[in-house]
Formats: structure tokens, sequence, C-alpha cells
């Protein structure tokens, strides 16, 4: 039957562009629809949008299969194709292969034929599309323009163009095309074609464009009984839009300020906040800005088990969050400090490195050692060395916290190998969250047990990972849906403390 209509549908077309329309029988149009059925190019119905989705929205998000309401979802054959490619793979893409491959498994069980569809739990549909070119109308003038424009029809992205052509010469709906792929959705409006991205996951922009701390204004009488008393329950139209455990700052004029969090009941609080965090045989790290101190409130309360902090390089985010993990430590809150990151290279890739695991991780995990070097390490004087380097130098001696890498109270490990993993009582630190897609970000936070602290960290403004971006990384979506939560905080850090010129880096390049 599909082979008929492919030999059909050329026919068909020829004959309506001979006859300018006027000569075209019943039956080939009758068999140019058959075609169009058995290929999936038709909807079910008429009324509703026509959505095609792109390999990477798939990879990306499995769930968004359940996530178009009453629309048709359109998978075309293509994209099974690229996915069968990264199915092997064991990595998050992996993953998300096989996950995928097992919904639509799932999906079209109960189906014959797949390209007809089958109906969604939001009322649409979901069916396969097959693009052939020998079923495509010769008379279609979007079409050719398309080849000649894009001659190659063996590229991927060119064939699920291809069948979107098609999908809008069948339906009298919208057909939209949905993919993060940057440079397919302007190669898709340069032919036409109606392109979005996946959105679902998406934060509003003003999440991580605007770093300032909220004011809230206050009578000089209401801010000093807050500065005795710790608390100040402030009317709900005063703190509209304020959620829990979010920091304000109380404003009675331009220099009567304080620093204080929402806690439950519309009740705002006092930071409460050690002088400094005193690490034994270490540093004392004193908060050195606003943004600091709050941070170090949210990171040193028990009651909040999930803190979010944004902030450019330099502002001191990640020595910040490693030094409340080990003065927890030290403290004996936590039975130990985990400190992790995602291995995504800035740049042109290095290829393969020698030696043991910890050998080849160790450059990815550096900026975690130079951390607990800078904390651990006991203060000395500053000026010349000389002497003291011929007195007590021995090359091989170790470093403070490699002797709690070999308890396994501190443990320093890439992303990599969480999955599976259950982690209780811990304080886990994770440097360069933005490196993550929302997947990802699921997978760690779901790996926390009772009694763990998960910290995240990151600039949202720098991104290596190609499947995410400042809107769409694994921060800001954990920050996005657990925003409000008993359990969560998040604070954003705006002002570097590096040094004069990392902080004219950041701003000004």
């Amino acid at each position: 039957m599909i082979q008929r209509a492919n030999d059909s549908a050329p026919e068909t077309s020829e004959a309506i562009k001979d006859s300018g329309g006027r000569g075209e029988s019943k039956e080939s149009v009758g068999r140019e629809r058959l075609a169009a059925t058995e290929f999936g190019m038709s909807a079910p119905c008429q009324t509703v949008k026509n959505y095609v989705l792109d390999t990477n929205v798939l990879i990306h998000d499995p769930g968004c299969l359940g996530r178009f309401k009453e629309n048709h979802i359109c998978i075309p054959a293509d994209v099974l194709a690229e996915l069968d490619r990264f199915k092997s793979e064991q990595s998050e893409r992996g993953a998300n292969a096989r996950r995928v491959h097992r919904m639509l498994t799932e999906l079209f069980s109960c189906s014959e034929k797949i390209t007809e569809g089958v109906p969604t739990e939001g009322g649409g549909s979901l069916r396969m599309v097959i693009y052939d070119p020998a079923t495509c109308p010769k008379n279609s003038d979007l079409l050719n323009r398309f080849h000649r424009v894009f001659p190659d029809r063996e590229r991927v992205d060119h064939r699920i163009m291809a069948a979107t052509l098609l999908l809008m010469q069948h339906n009298e709906a919208p057909v939209v095309l949905v993919t993060k792929d940057i440079n397919m959705q302007l190669k898709a409006r340069a032919v036409g074609i109606e392109c979005q991205d996946y959105l679902n996951d998406k934060v509003d922009p003003r999440e991580v464009s605007s770093y300032e701390i909220r004011r809230i204004q206050v009578d000089p009488s209401e801010l000093q009984r807050f500065a005795s008393s710790g608390e100040l329950e402030v009317p709900h139209e005063r703190r509209a839009e304020v959620v829990l455990n979010q920091y304000v700052l109380l404003e009675a004029s331009e220099k009567q300020t304080m620093p204080a969090r929402l806690a439950s009941e519309g009740k705002l609080v006092r930071l409460q906040i050690p002088e400094a965090l005193k690490i034994p045989d270490g540093i004392s790290l004193k908060p050195l800005n606003l943004g600091q101190r709050c941070l170090i409130d949210a990171l040193l309360n028990p009651d909040i088990s999930l803190v979010t902090c944004y902030g450019h390089a330099g502002t001191g985010k990640t020595l910040v969050a490693v030094a409340a993990g080990l003065h927890e430590m030290f403290n004996r809150n936590y039975n130990g400090l985990t400190v992790s990151r995602p291995v995504v290279a800035m740049g042109e890739q290095m290829g393969f490195l020698p030696g043991t695991l910890e050998e080849k991780m160790r450059p990815w995990l550096q900026p975690i050692h130079d951390a607990l070097d800078l904390l651990m390490r006991p203060t000395s004087p500053l000026g010349p060395r000389r002497k003291q380097q011929k007195k007590d130098h021995d090359p091989s001696a170790k470093k403070p916290y490699e002797a709690l890498l070999e308890q396994g109270v501190v443990e320093i490990e890439a992303l990599a190998y969480i999955r599976g993993r259950s982690i209780p009582n811990r304080y886990f630190v994770l440097d360069e969250a933005q490196q993550l897609t929302p997947q990802e970000a699921k997978t760690v936070v779901t790996r926390m047990s009772r009694g763990s602290k998960l910290v995240l960290v990151g600039d949202p403004a720098q991104i290596d990972n190609p499947y995410v971006d400042s809107r769409s990384n694994g921060l800001v979506y954990t920050r996005n849906r657990l925003k409000g939560q008993p359990f969560a905080a998040h604070i954003a850090l705006n002002r570097g403390e590096r040094s004069e010129l990392a902080e004219a880096g950041a701003t000004l390049m």
C-alpha cells in the first residue's frame, strides 16, 4: 500500500500541475490524501497546532511528550535514527535517548499505525511523520525552493525541515518546528517555517538579569524594633512577590538599613551568622559584603537543605560555600564534606588524559583543591621566604586537606558517578552548577538523603555546555522550580571581591 502511494503521488501532482487545477480526478486526490495519511502528514483534526519536535528537544527533556496539552506532536522518523546513535552512550544524553525510546514504545504499543496518531494525556495526539522525497508533490513551490537553498537531502536537519514543510501543505492548522538548535532555527525561518525554542523549563529573563537584593521600606521605629527583637511582621502588600526564605533589605533611610530573611507566617527575621567562619589550623573567613552575609546565613541554617547561589567570577561563591562546609563539618553538624563539579571543558578538548582516575580528574577538579588549600593552609607572614624555603622544606609533604581526603571526611569527585548514589548526612557543594541540564540537576537533587545539605553555585552567564543557556540550565531551573519551599533559599552575589582587576573584567569584558 505504501509503495503504491509512493508511485502515485508524483503522477497526481503532475496531473494537477498540467491541468492548472481544472482536471484533477477524485481518484488522484484520494491517492494523495492516502499517501499523506500513510506517512503521518495529515493531523487527526485541523483545529489545533502541530508541533514538530527536533532530536535535541527530546534529549533535553524526555518528559516533553506530555507538555503540549491539546496540540498534536509530530516526531519525524529521522529523529528516531538520530536517537539511535546516542542510545548506547554511557552519559546523560544516552540515558535520555533510551528513556525517549521506552516512552515512545509504550505510547505506540496500542496502535497498529503509528503515523495515524495516538491520544496523549492533555487531549492532543502523538504521531510519527515520514519524509520520503518520492511522495513529495512536484508542484510544491515551497519544497522546490527549500531544496534549491539546502540541496543536501541526507542531512538530518534538512530532512526534518522538509517534513515540516510537507506538514504545512497538508494541514490547515499552524505547524511549528520546536528545536533548541539556534542555527536550525535561523535556517527554518529563512524558508518560511515557524520555529520556536522549547520554553517549558526556561525561567523568566528577569530572574537571571537582576542580582540586586529586594528592598522593603519601613519606619525608623519598625527598624529599631526589628534590631532589638530580631523579628518584624510586615503586611502582605508591603512584601508582595517576596517568597519564603528570600533575603531582603529593610530600609528606613539611605543610611538606616538592615538585612532580613522572610521566615514562616510572614515574619522577617534577623540574620544569624558568626563573626567569622573558623577553620581549625586554617584561616578565619569573614563576610566582605551584604551578599556574602546573606549566603553564610543560608549555608549555616539547619532548616535550609537547599541553597542556590548566582554570582559572576570573583564574588566568592565557591570559596564561601566550601568554607561554610568545613566550618559545619568541624562543628560535627555533618559527617563530611563533598565538593563536586560537572566535567565540561571551555574551548578545545584536551583529549584523553593519562594516569589513574584520580589523576585524570585532577585538572577538572583543581579549582576545588585550590579553595581547600587556601582555607586550610596555616597563615604565614608576607615577605621574602628564601630562608624559610631552606628550612623545613619537604616537597613530598602532604597538604593539610589531603589527610581529610584519605580519611574520606572530605570528598572531591566528578559528578559523572553520582547516579544511583544515596548521600546521607553530608554537606554537598556543587560548583559550576550552571553547566548542568535540568535533568542532571534533578538527578543531583534526588540523591540527597535525610540530614544532607545541597549547595548549588554558579554563574548563569558563563556556560560552556552546548545543550543549555542562561535561562534553561540546571542551576536556574532548580531555583525556579523549588522557589518558595520551606527548605530552599537563594542568594545572588553582585560584588566581586577577588581583585579590582577581576571585578573590572567581569563587568566590562
